[in-house]
């Protein structure tokens, strides 16, 4: 039986709904087979290895079935998918190189004007492959790579690429994953070397414009010992009637007394299945802090894990969901304690209205020589009508009694005290209630640079207003 992929794209036009002529130099045939992926491999020039790998990706992803505890997918068909759409340009460092219809897009985005004020680094992704690669000079002669992730497979840091990649994210954790591990194509890799602190963040952006394709860009992230950066992660993409894909995969390394933030403001159209993996890995004394915004996509799977491996390993995940009309939004975080005296938060919100559905899903696990460790989850999540719906999933495995770990949930409605306070001092009803819910996704906002937090407002106010 064939599958439904055709999608009720309602509600107005967003600053983010807007399209190029499809003008990309090459696109795969829908699909996936053994075909389909050896001509990636070839027309890319991995390394045999790499090829290799491919392909036991794509034997995995055939085996391996749908998640069963997965929000419904039926209504994404591989067979109707294009795994790669190549942009008709080759990687630039300098915007005036880039083509003048995928730089107005960008600019439209903020993203140069954002590299201007804000950025160490930015790399700019459109559809299968990056366009636009670059790090002040500065920065660089700290000895800080920060280049795409083609590149990296064949320059001086390819043995320690080689060694990382897909360790972390194995094809074997689930479908999707291996799915990844066959048909990955841009992305980022970055390694911070020992002692060296990025005072401004690098930034990676994801757009992906081609109509019914995949995006699967992969970033890998090392920051050596006593290291520190932040880095931003953006996507956005426009609407279709039929199915898109994001299969991405971020891979995390924090050495000993290092810290990373990384930071994420998704705003995927309504069309998309975004089913995408990250995890950290933190060794002894270091940190890794989340921060998410997960706003738009048709259905999302998304689940941050940090794996703390070393003794005094920290981990922090904050992360704001909006689920809207004819979204399925199952976010959350995992937190592995392995280690002596590590610790984890994880501090949530989620929002839900005109009948969107909202999954919080943790996991929390304790193993029996992480005596000394603690954990602490809190999920909060604000439904804006009877029709909404909000769930909490919550998982504990803990194999130590000497650990202290604590979760509290809290769902609830708009007070409707609130709104008439605010209406008294002359507010309308509904700039009201878009007030009150950006003061529930505060503790999110306040943890992004200022750039961010404003976009991340402004995806609030046009969810309120159904234009997203």
């Amino acid at each position: 039986m064939e599958r439904n992929t055709q999608f009720d794209i309602q509600g107005a036009d967003s600053p983010y709904d807007f399209r190029n002529e499809e003008r990309g130099a090459y696109r795969s045939r829908a699909g996936l087979s053994e075909d389909i992926v050896r001509k990636l491999s070839e027309d890319k020039g991995d390394p045999g290895w790499m090829r290799d790998f491919r392909l036991e990706s794509l034997r995995i992803y055939e085996r391996l079935g749908i998640p069963e505890w997965m929000p419904d997918i039926s209504a994404l068909d591989i067979d109707k998918i294009a795994t790669y759409v190549r942009p008709n340009t080759a990687m630039q460092t300098k915007w005036e190189d880039v083509p003048a219809d995928i730089k107005d897009t960008f600019e439209k985005l903020g993203i140069p004007e954002a590299e201007r004020t804000s950025l160490a680094g930015v790399g700019a992704q459109y559809d299968s492959e990056l366009v636009y690669h670059n790090v002040q000079e500065e920065v660089a002669k700290s000895g800080v790579v920060y280049t795409d992730f083609e590149s990296s497979l064949r320059g001086e840091y390819a043995d320690m690429v080689r060694e990382h990649f897909m360790r972390l994210v194995r094809p074997d954790d689930h479908k999707f994953a291996a799915l990844h591990g066959a048909v990955w194509s841009g992305g980022s890799f970055v390694y911070v070397p020992k002692g060296v602190k990025v005072e401004v963040p690098l930034q990676s952006y994801f757009r992906l414009n081609a109509k019914g394709a995949g995006q699967f860009e992969h970033t890998l992230i090392i920051v050596d010992e006593g290291a520190d950066l932040h880095f931003i992660e953006g996507c956005s993409a426009p609407k279709y009637n039929v199915a898109n894909l994001h299969a991405g995969c971020v891979e995390l390394y924090v050495k000993k007394g290092a810290r990373l933030r990384y930071s994420t403001v998704e705003n995927w159209s309504k069309n998309m299945y975004n089913l995408n993996t990250k995890r950290a890995r933190v060794e002894e004394g270091g940190a890794i802090e989340w921060v998410s915004g997960s706003f738009g996509s048709h259905v999302s799977c998304l689940y941050p894990e940090s794996d703390l491996v070393g003794r005094g390993a920290r981990a922090e995940f904050t992360g704001v969901t909006f689920a809207g009309e004819g979204q399925d939004l199952d976010t959350g975080a995992k937190m592995a304690h392995l280690a002596p005296d590590t610790s984890s938060v994880i501090t949530t919100k989620s929002i839900s209205k005109g009948g969107g559905a909202s999954t919080y899903r943790s996991a929390i696990y304790v193993g029996k020589d992480a005596a000394g460790s603690r954990a602490s989850v809190s999920c909060e999540s604000l439904m804006l009508d009877g029709i909404s719906r909000s769930d909490t999933i919550p998982a504990m495995d803990i194999h130590t009694d000497d650990c202290a770990v604590g979760h509290e949930a809290k769902i609830g409605r708009i007070s409707g005290d609130a709104v008439f306070y605010l209406m008294s001092r002359g507010i309308s009803e509904d700039e009201a209630r878009t007030m009150i819910v950006s003061g529930f996704a505060n503790p999110v906002s306040k943890e992004l640079p200022l750039e961010y937090a404003v976009e991340m407002n402004n995806l609030i106010r046009l969810e309120m207003k159904g234009n997203l």
